[in-house]
């Protein structure tokens, strides 16, 4: 049987999938230290709101005792989504899932992280300690960090995102560029810098599609605003492009020229921008993947199964991630800790591939011809079921 309290986990990563999973492990008992690269929990800004499943995010917080928390950080209404075209033209307006029986709250990513924070132990979480190596020493393993630090722990799990650097210790399979680039910015004070877009947001977000081409404006409860355009482009294009993604004139000069149908009303997001924008390309992994279970190391989240955010599918497999391993750990079915994890990871692979199709099934639909008649079909089946 395994005795999670006997073991020393260290959680690789402080997103949703790594504090989710740390504060499961200590309401059973363990000893749970997680590593964050960044300095603090303030050290970068954080995105866009993020929608909680009833069967997937939510479910976690539940067993996590944290529903309180979340429903005192939530932002009601947030889930609200205007679709336009090119020109600002609206297709659908403000459509609200939970309108048509599919609550998916929003909340936005810096209260999460700090709910899930509070919920610590203090001193859980070490800031500023940034992964670089691990070495198997007898029934233990070392992790090795930047300042030159060491840490021993005789399980490790690997939170650290779509750029995992523990995930090659335990597959070489790689991930598969999707096609789609997303170019991500943001906007300090929406309301006074673009008025017209603000409006449109109405405390929730736009979609505008066309020319295969994505625009995502997305509201969040400070006043400030994330946007995110999504096009197609070599997978190193941020790299290529040639474009200074820290100066706004090059980059709003690169969106007219890229996006030379649309509307000029969105160029006020590019110049009252905060740099630097991040080019982020859009992967997943193949939904057939699999690697041979170990006895000290697991993954979580985007290090296992990346995908792009068409579906809203990432955060919720991360957060459910957490949960069924930490159930796994604390099944008396299971002789050995290998054993539960192999159990954790196969059932993960399943559950995975199928949201992974759905995302990649959306992502192009997103980009296609037809974007918008295929999601206003979208939606109406949602408010007929």
């Amino acid at each position: 049987m395994v005795d999670i309290r006997n073991k020393r986990v260290a959680v690789v990563g402080a997103g949703p999938a790594g504090l989710t999973l740390a504060r499961l492990l200590q309401m059973q008992g363990a000893d749970v230290t997680v590593y964050e690269r960044d300095l603090s929990a303030s050290a970068r800004p954080q995105g866009a709101t993020l929608d909680l499943h009833d069967d997937a995010g939510l479910k976690a917080l539940r067993a996590a005792n944290l529903m309180d928390s979340f429903e005192a950080s939530y932002r009601p209404g947030a889930d609200k989504i205007t679709v336009v075209d090119r020109d600002g033209t609206s297709f659908l307006d403000a459509f609200v899932s939970s309108e048509h029986g599919v609550a998916r709250p929003e909340i936005d990513r810096g209260p999460l992280r700090d709910l899930l924070l509070n919920s610590l132990k203090q001193g859980t979480v070490k800031w500023g300690a940034r992964f670089v190596s691990l070495r198997r020493s007898g029934r233990s393993v070392e992790l090795w960090f930047a300042d030159g630090t060491r840490s021993i722990a005789d399980l490790v799990v690997a939170a650290d995102g779509a750029n995992s650097i523990l995930r090659p210790y335990l597959t070489p399979i790689r991930p598969i560029y999707s096609g789609i680039m997303v170019l991500e910015g943001n906007i300090r004070d929406s309301a006074a810098s673009v008025p017209q877009i603000h409006r449109m947001m109405d405390d929730g977000k736009i979609c505008a599609l066309g020319d295969e081409k994505s625009l995502f404006v997305i509201s969040k409860g400070d006043g400030s605003a994330s946007f995110y355009t999504g096009h197609k482009a070599p997978n190193d294009w941020g790299y290529t492009s040639g474009i200074d993604f820290s100066d706004k004139s090059a980059v709003l000069a690169w969106f007219k020229a890229e996006f030379v149908q649309w509307s000029p009303m969105w160029h006020g997001l590019f110049e009252h921008a905060q740099p630097p924008f991040v080019p982020r390309p859009q992967n997943y992994f193949p939904t057939d993947q699999r690697w041979e279970a170990a006895a000290d190391l697991t993954m979580i989240g985007d290090a296992a199964h990346v995908m792009p955010p068409y579906a809203g599918e990432g955060v919720n497999m991360a957060m459910l991630d957490a949960l069924e391993l930490a159930q796994c750990l604390a099944d008396d079915r299971f002789q050995d800790i290998r054993w539960a994890i192999s159990s954790f990871e196969e059932s993960m692979r399943l559950r995975t591939a199928e949201a992974t199709t759905v995302t990649m099934d959306q992502t192009k639909a997103f980009h296609s011809a037809a974007a918008i008649p295929d999601l206003i079909q979208m939606f109406a089946s949602h408010a007929d079921s």
